[in-house]
Order: structure tokens, then C-alpha cells, then sequence
């Protein structure tokens, strides 16, 4: 099973390096000398003299890595038949150097593909994908030095793929490590120079925990425990929760600073380092920042480790200990309290490991279909996520990748957004189209090589599909790149679908199954917003703007059916429709969209009781399972403290489930009085607001600003990408003058009216005042509010 790839210069040749495992379980390498780099020179289009340009592109050739075979091929660009100049060489690096000079030829209209990794073109040519089982012709070589695994061989043929069954069972055999380290700072962002990692925890698939500690302020113990940990356990994934952007990076110049060796590598002294995505790479080992999948999770709003645990059900907050980072110092200096700081590392490496746990699954199967290796394809976009897909698609269909260009930002109409039917309403069903644009790109043919823009050539093509409104028009025949890509997606996520429903749900072949096809579901998904990314390879505004288009005329279509059929129309989003739910009705809407329209719609959830306002993309529901769903009210500027975000969603809850705004009313009161008594602690007071750029560099005194300030002026350093958590205290002038950082300020301090005035009364009347509820009626104790179904009553009448 292939794990992942490299390459080295051995002997002035490059060396494909393979990193994986046998059938055996034994962690194997393998070498393969056999591959060159190359790249394409796409020649103007009335050359005809090709030896001629061969031969130019020869006399650049040098001694340190001779060009050693020119060709012209037949190829398509842009879905067009080309011919192209294919030019290899030897080492890698020299492909850059080639580039550019083969570029000014007169014959030479572009160079592409010279910025494919060697390692990456060796995987696309071979059709290897990471986590899949082939079967190859080698020859064993003595393990050379330098390595750390069971068995060397030299690769005499192109892997052969076998079948599927074999890398499920040696997924599940994978050795993996969870680590997360405790620095000591009292001066703020710890800085590695100065302030030693007093603990570093780690966990491993075997159950295995440990807990290395500094002696005092002495930190070469643990970092040389934990690198031979690595050595002895040998793991073939490390995770961990922000260590791209802090553990891995502290420990590499804490480790230098000491004279120590980051020796953690399948490759003897090769040291950890950051790659082109900004992740960190572990030679022979695959090291995963499980942080970059909590980013993608829009649902979670605070991305820290605890709250991420408690969120996907690993360990709940109120189970473990929570120590704030700026009191580490104090746990660690005090006897009595040091034991709590060793539970707390604990409980943060068992988190760690319990969210691998979770979420490794699918990042293995987005690996797998997208042929990136595991530890870049977290830490790159979605968007180079499909890119990748598309790069072997390519391939494989005689396509030249484009160069990626720089490119300003353009706009363009998006989806519709209907002005929602303010009030409240029961009985809700809520209408998805499955992969609206993705499948709109399939039906209309849209891509940047399908594009007509004389309407005479349409004949040609068997005709064109018209965009409405936009009028961009689109070849019927024969398919584009993007829809011979999106069809094939789809079908084999269908397929990947059909084989679920031969196991149970519990199997182990039914997860590994569902986690695929959701890795395929969300490449399809992308590929509408990557035509419409300035970044992308393939980039297309006027595909992109196409495809809005007919979304806007797909979904008004369904509407006015709706309306005919008596549903009343409550609210749309771009591919969804909230409708009242009449079981019959509804089933003939979506027959038509599948009949009439070719699309497929099915409901999504059903509301039991839902409120809108008048404003767009916000409302707030209860499901029929009880689940309150608020969306687009929550506490959106970055400006809210715990405290604040809690009223909301607590206030939602108690309209939506008891339908008495009374009730609300009085929790809010109590909130106000709790804060008022000094009964609400200082850490749900606390908001949190990140520097963007430095401190000298900042205009306008922002509260957070000012509060960074101070923690400088206090010996804390502070430095750009800082979370500064600041409370704002009593006293005269502006908000921003009274914020200080939350460890330098007494509970006596904190400034209550402020609290209740511009966090717990506008966050709780971003429900409330719907309902007709004033400041004034929050902060009184007055009662006789209407209940939400008076109000209800009243709305009708």
C-alpha cells in the first residue's frame, strides 16, 4: 500500500522514493530509477518545421542535466488538437531553467506543466494513488543506511492496482500517533529561544499514553523521550491540533536552540520541514494538522481543541480539565497544582487522538481520490484539492494542464436569494437540489473548451445551450473536460453508494465506503466555485457566470410549479426552497423538477416551527427532532464574548420550543442579574479578536489593539496571527481605552453595563425584537409579554 512519495538525487540521476507498507505489515521503501522529468513546449500553430524547433530546444541542453529526448506530440489544449514539444531531462531542478529559456522561441506559444513536483508528476503518470495496493516487479536490495524500515527494493515494472479489500485491511493496521506539547511563558506568546516545552504528551493507536516532562526548566529530556518514542513506536501518521502552525515549528527551534537533532523521520537525520502548502512534512512518515479539518467545519464557530472534542462527541468540556494557557506557568511551578496541568496535557492528547479518530477516515479517502499525498491534501484549499483531481483527469485524456495565472478579481451576478415571507411559520419543509451546479455543468455542457463565441460554428457542434440572461453559449457536442470529469465523479460516487447498501452500517467496509463517497461529493461540489476562483488553472467567469444563471432560472421555475400547486413559498437560497409541508403537494413538485426539469430535489429537513425576519439568510427553527437550528443570527462580528452567544442561542431555544417569549424574557433578566452579582465568570466575558498585522501598523485604536499594547508594555510579546483576549473595565473615556487583557484585570473590574448594554441585550434582540421585545422590557421586571403564538394570531389577523 502506497504511503507516500519523494525523490532524491543519488549519483547526479533523480530516484523515485516510495514509501509504504507489505501485505506483511513490514514498512518497506522502494526506489525508481527508471523516470525522468519533462515538460511541453506548445508551438504556434502554423509551424510546420519541427526538427527545426527540436533542434533549438536542444542547443540549451548542459552538461549538469542534459536534455535527453525532444519530441513533437499530438495533444489538445483547451480541448483543441495541438501539437506540443515534450522535452526531458535529468534532474528536476533544471525544468525551471529550461522553462524559461525554451519560452522566448518565437515557435513556442507557452510552456505548461514544467510546475508539476517531479514526485507528483511520477505519481500521475503511474496512476498511483496514496492508500490504494499494488502489486509491482522489484528486486531486494540491502536496506541502506540512512532508512528506517524493514526492507529495500529497486522497482523493475509500473505498479500493477489489486484489489480494493487489501488496503481496507491494511488502512486499519495503520500505526498512528497523537502528540501536543505545554510551553512555559509568563510573559504571553511563548517564544522557543527563551521558554522551555515543559511537557509533551503523546498517544498511540496501540492505547499507549505518556506524558515526557521537563526537569524544572530543563526541557532536553522530553524532546529526546519523545524523539525516541517516534523511533520505537514508528508511526505511519503523526496528528496533532494546530501543529503545522505551533507544536512542530516550536519543537524544530526549540530542539536547534538546544542542540538537539528533530531525528523523528523515516529517513535517518532528516529533520521535519515546511513544505509548499505550508504543512509540515515528516519524511516517510504522514503528518496531519487535524486543525485544517476543523477550519472546514462552518457549524463549529470556536475552533479550540475542547470545544471541537466536545462538538464531534470525543470528551466533554465538563469531563476534563480546561487550565487558561497564561496559568500553565502557575500549575507548573506549584507541587499542588502540577498534577492538574499533567491531566490537562493528558486530556488534550487524548482529544487530539479521539478527533483522529474521527476525522482521519475521511481525510484517507480524500487522499485516495485525489491522489495527494495525506499531509499536503488537508493544508491545501479545496479549490488545489479539485485541481489535483483534474491535473490526472488530463492526463489521462490527452489534455495540457494551463499554467496557473495571476488574475484579478472579477465579479459577477450570483445565485438567487429570495426576500423571505416574514413571520412565523409551522410545518416547513425544506427543499435541496442534489448538486445543482455541478449537474447543471453536466446537462449544458459547460466548460472553458466548450465555449462558442461565434453563434455560426454552433451547427458544428450539433448545436449550442444558451445561457439565460448572460447569453454565454456552450457546444452540445461532443462533452468538455468538465463534464467528462463531473460524470465520472458522480458515477462512481454512485457506485461507491450502491456497494454501502451490501454491508451494515457498522461494518468497517460500510464506513470506509461513506467516508469515499463524501470525499467524492465534495470534489463534485467544488467544481462551480473553482471555475469561478481567479486562482485556478482552468479558470472560466464567463463558465461560472453561466452557471448562476441557469441556477436563478432553475429554481424561479420550480417556484412559480410550487405556487401552482398551492404550496406557499417561504424562503429561498440558491439551491433550496422552504415550502409548507403538504406530503402530496410536495411529492408532485419534485416529480416535475426530476421529470421536467432533469434535476434531482429531495427534502432536506422539516421545521416544525421556523421564524423569519425580513432579512435574507436568517432565520431560526425547531426540526421535528427537537434540534434548534439558527442560522444567520448568530453573533457574526468577531466582537461577541461567550456570554453573549449563549443568550442567543439559549433565548432561540426557549421561543422555539415553549412558543412563550415570557419565558425568554425572564431568562434574559436572570443572565442580567447574575452578571450584576459577579456570579458570571471572567472567562465567559472574555472576546476574542485576532492582530492581523503588526502593532505599529494599525490606525484606528481598536479595543484589541490597545489591549495587545498593554500586554507588550507588561513584557508579553505580541505578534501577528495573535488570538488577544481582552474584557473591557470600568472607568471614563471609550470602549477602547477601558480594554485590557483578561489576566491583568480582577472580576471588580469588569465594566457590567457594557456587558449588558452592548453584548447580553443586542445579541438576546436579535431574536427577541421580532417579537416586538424593547431594552427597556429586558432590563425591567415587569412581565405580560405576549406568547409567540398571540403573536402568531395577531400576524394573521
Amino acid at each position: 500500500m502506497l504511503l507516500d512519495s519523494s525523490y532524491e538525487i543519488i549519483g547526479k540521476e533523480p530516484v523515485i522514493v516510495l514509501w509504504g507498507i507489505l501485505d506483511t505489515g513490514e514498512r518497506v521503501v522502494l526506489f525508481d530509477k527508471r523516470f525522468r522529468p519533462y515538460f511541453y513546449a506548445l508551438l504556434v500553430k502554423d509551424v510546420t518545421d519541427y526538427d527545426r524547433v527540436l533542434s533549438r530546444i536542444r542547443m540549451f541542453s548542459k552538461p549538469a542535466s542534459p536534455i535527453i529526448d525532444t519530441r513533437v506530440v499530438d495533444k489538445k489544449y483547451f480541448g483543441r488538437p495541438r501539437k506540443a514539444a515534450r522535452i526531458v531531462t535529468v534532474i528536476p531542478e533544471y525544468v525551471r531553467t529550461y522553462r524559461e529559456e525554451v519560452r522566448r522561441l518565437e515557435e513556442v506559444e507557452e510552456v505548461l506543466e514544467a510546475d508539476i513536483r517531479f514526485a507528483m508528476r511520477y505519481l500521475i503518470d503511474k496512476h498511483l494513488f496514496p492508500f490504494h495496493v499494488y502489486e509491482v516487479e522489484v528486486e531486494e536490495i540491502k536496506k541502506p543506511i540512512g532508512y528506517r524500515v524493514d526492507k529495500a527494493f529497486n522497482v523493475l515494472s509500473d505498479p500493477v492496482p489489486v484489489a480494493e479489500d487489501k488496503s481496507r485491511d491494511l488502512i486499519s493496521k495503520l500505526r498512528i500517533l497523537a502528540f501536543d506539547i505545554e510551553v512555559y511563558s509568563k510573559r504571553g506568546s511563548p517564544n522557543p529561544n527563551t521558554d522551555p516545552i515543559i511537557i509533551i504528551a503523546v498517544m498511540d493507536s496501540d492505547g499507549n499514553k505518556e506524558l515526557f516532562e521537563a526537569d524544572g526548566y530543563d526541557d532536553r529530556k522530553p524532546i529526546k523521550e519523545f524523539i525516541n518514542y517516534i523511533k520505537n513506536f514508528d508511526p505511519d501518521i503523526i496528528v496533532g491540533y494546530n501543529n503545522n502552525n505551533f507544536d512542530w515549528p516550536y519543537l524544530l527551534n526549540r530542539a536547534r536552540r538546544l542542540g538537539i537533532k528533530l531525528d523523528v523521520s523515516r529517513r535517518v537525520g532528516a529533520e521535519p520541514t515546511t513544505s509548499v502548502h505550508g504543512h509540515i512534512s515528516v519524511p516517510g512518515r504522514l503528518n496531519v494538522d487535524l486543525y485544517d479539518y476543523a477550519e472546514e467545519m462552518h457549524e463549529i464557530k470556536i475552533k479550540t481543541l475542547e470545544e471541537v472534542a466536545e462538538y464531534l462527541g470525543v470528551m466533554k468540556k465538563s469531563e476534563r480539565v480546561l487550565i487558561e494557557w497564561w496559568r500553565i506557568p502557575e500549575y507548573w511551578d506549584d507541587p499542588q497544582k502540577r498534577p492538574l496541568l499533567k491531566q490537562y496535557a493528558l486530556d488534550d492528547v487524548v482529544s487530539t487522538y479521539g478527533l483522529g479518530e474521527k476525522l482521519l477516515p475521511f481525510a484517507i479517502q480524500l487522499s485516495s481520490v485525489t491522489g495527494v499525498p495525506l499531509d499536503q491534501v488537508g493544508a491545501m484549499g479545496v479549490g488545489f484539492r479539485l485541481e489535483w483531481y483534474l491535473i490526472r483527469a488530463a492526463y489521462d485524456m490527452n489534455e495540457l494542464v494551463p499554467n496557473r495565472v495571476e488574475r484579478r478579481e472579477e465579479s459577477y451576478r450570483g445565485a438567487i436569494v429570495l426576500k423571505p415571507l416574514k413571520g412565523i411559520h409551522e410545518n416547513i419543509a425544506v427543499l435541496d437540489f442534489s448538486s445543482m451546479y455541478p449537474n447543471i455543468m453536466i446537462k449544458y455542457n459547460v466548460g472553458p473548451d466548450t465555449i462558442v463565441d461565434d453563434p455560426s460554428e454552433c451547427e458544428k457542434y450539433g448545436g449550442c445551450y444558451v445561457a439565460p440572461e448572460v447569453g454565454h453559449r456552450f457546444r452540445k457536442e461532443p462533452p468538455g473536460f468538465f463534464k467528462t470529469v463531473l460524470i465520472n465523479l458522480i458515477d462512481l460516487r454512485k457506485k461507491v453508494r450502491k456497494e454501502m447498501k451490501k454491508y451494515p452500517p457498522d461494518s468497517p467496509e460500510y464506513k470506509l465506503l461513506d467516508e469515499r463517497q463524501k470525499a467524492l461529493k465534495v470534489l463534485a461540489n467544488a467544481s462551480y466555485g473553482y471555475m469561478g476562483w481567479t486562482g485556478a488553472r482552468w479558470y472560466c467567469r464567463r463558465c461560472a457566470e453561466a452557471v448562476t444563471a441557469w441556477g436563478r432560472q432553475l429554481i424561479l421555475t420550480a417556484i412559480e410549479y410550487a405556487r401552482k400547486l398551492g404550496l406557499k413559498v417561504i424562503y429561498g437560497d440558491t439551491d433550496s426552497l422552504f415550502v409548507t409541508y403538504d406530503p402530496e403537494k410536495v411529492q408532485k413538485l419534485i416529480e416535475f423538477v426530476e421529470k421536467e426539469l432533469g434535476f434531482e430535489i429531495k427534502i432536506d429537513k422539516i421545521y416544525k416551527r421556523v421564524f423569519f425576519t425580513e432579512a435574507k439568510k436568517r432565520y431560526a427553527g425547531i426540526l421535528e427532532d427537537g434540534r434548534i437550528d439558527i442560522v444567520g443570527f448568530e453573533a457574526v462580528r468577531g466582537d461577541w464574548c461567550d456570554l453573549a452567544k449563549e443568550v442567543q442561542a439559549t433565548t432561540a431555544e426557549i421561543v422555539l420550543k415553549t412558543g412563550d417569549v415570557n419565558k425568554a424574557i425572564e431568562y434574559v433578566r436572570k443572565v442580567i442579574k447574575e452578571l450584576k452579582e459577579g456570579k458570571i465568570p471572567i472567562e465567559k466575558l472574555i472576546i476574542w479578536k485576532t492582530l492581523s498585522k503588526k502593532l505599529e501598523e494599525y490606525e484606528h485604536e481598536a479595543p484589541h489593539v490597545v489591549a495587545a499594547r498593554r500586554m507588550k508594555e507588561a513584557g508579553f510579546e505580541v505578534s501577528v496571527g495573535d488570538k488577544i483576549g481582552y474584557v473591557i473595565v470600568k472607568g471614563k473615556g471609550n470602549i477602547s481605552s477601558r480594554a485590557y487583557p483578561y489576566f491583568m484585570v480582577k472580576p471588580s473590574d469588569i465594566d457590567v453595563d457594557y456587558y449588558i448594554d452592548r453584548q447580553i441585550i443586542p445579541a438576546a434582540l436579535r431574536i427577541l425584537g421580532y417579537f416586538g421585545v424593547t431594552e427597556n422590557q429586558l432590563k425591567s421586571v415587569a412581565t405580560g409579554q405576549r406568547s409567540l403564538f398571540e403573536f402568531f394570531k395577531q400576524q394573521k389577523k
